[in-house]
């Protein structure tokens, strides 16, 4: 069951018509990230993915910041409840450092990714490292123009090691992401829309409207083959033609017999508008 409420480094509340909204609630830590705190949002993304309440994930920050970033202060972490129990990996060793990338930080954009229903990022304010690729692993983004977003992370003499070398090149492509990442770039709202990193720039006090209705949107259209969908795209972009075509077969077959296929034809012969989700709603198809 989908948990809400408030937890360590973020809050969580379910809107109508299954819109899980997270918000980064420690502003006065720009929004830093912390191990444990990655790994409940892990285990509240594992929750929306198995439960039919929620339809779309949208993702937020309080204050001037949408994440800044890990959180290396070495200060306590914030109080809060815990999904589950902490698990602190070492750095001292390189295997360590390996070890809690791989299971922890890596793992949070993963979850992100593979989540089959749509996420949105409403990038209320700064997004820098692990906030970028976090924002970046969303499959929406939705930017302030208070925004700013970058990776900075040469400025340390460390690595984008979350991933965001990958999305920066599917999502500008090598010679953009090059200069992205070498030049430890951080760009303006605007500047992030010309270079495709976020879908629409909009005003502060705007932010999380346009947020909400883009998945209002989303939550209302037809659930299962939005998700297989957002799945083969995603593999569009490492397959082959010929993988590719054979992998949204598979998940036709799949989304032809479904009855939100059936309500979709009824409708347009009706000239109405479909009523998409009746299994979802507890109701019976328009069609039936």
């Amino acid at each position: 069951m989908f948990e809400t409420g408030e937890f360590r480094g973020f809050e969580v509340r379910l809107e109508p018509p299954g819109i899980a909204v997270i918000t980064f609630n420690q502003p006065e830590r720009l929004n830093g990230l912390a191990q444990p705190i990655k790994r409940d949002l892990i285990e509240a993304l594992t929750q929306a993915q198995m439960d039919d309440r929620v339809r779309v994930v949208v993702f937020t920050g309080s204050g001037r910041a949408f994440s800044a970033g890990d959180d290396i202060t070495g200060r306590p972490l914030p109080g809060g409840r815990s999904l589950v129990p902490e698990i602190y990996p070492g750095h001292r060793e390189p295997i360590g450092t390996y070890e809690g990338l791989r299971v922890l930080s890596q793992a949070l954009n993963t979850a992100v990714r593979q989540l089959d229903k749509l996420t949105i990022a409403a990038i209320n304010g700064i997004a820098i490292q692990t906030g970028l690729s976090l924002a970046l692993s969303c499959d929406f983004r939705i930017a302030s123009k208070e925004a700013r977003l970058g990776s900075a992370t040469l400025r340390f003499g460390l690595l984008p090691d979350e991933g965001g070398q990958y999305l920066l090149v599917q999502l500008m492509g090598v010679g953009k992401t090059m200069d992205f990442l070498m030049r430890k770039r951080i760009v303006s709202a605007e500047e992030a829309l010309a270079l495709g990193l976020v879908h629409e720039v909009c005003e502060p006090a705007e932010l999380m409207d346009r947020a909400m209705a883009l998945a209002r949107e989303l939550a209302d259209g037809p659930q299962v083959a939005m998700r297989l969908l957002k799945r083969t795209i995603y593999n569009a972009a490492e397959l082959s033609w010929a993988q590719a075509l054979d992998d949204i077969a598979a998940k036709t077959a799949i989304s032809d017999h479904h009855p939100d296929a059936h309500e979709g034809v009824a409708a347009f012969r009706e000239r109405r508008e479909p009523r998409f989700n009746a299994w979802l709603e507890g109701r019976e198809p328009g069609w039936s």
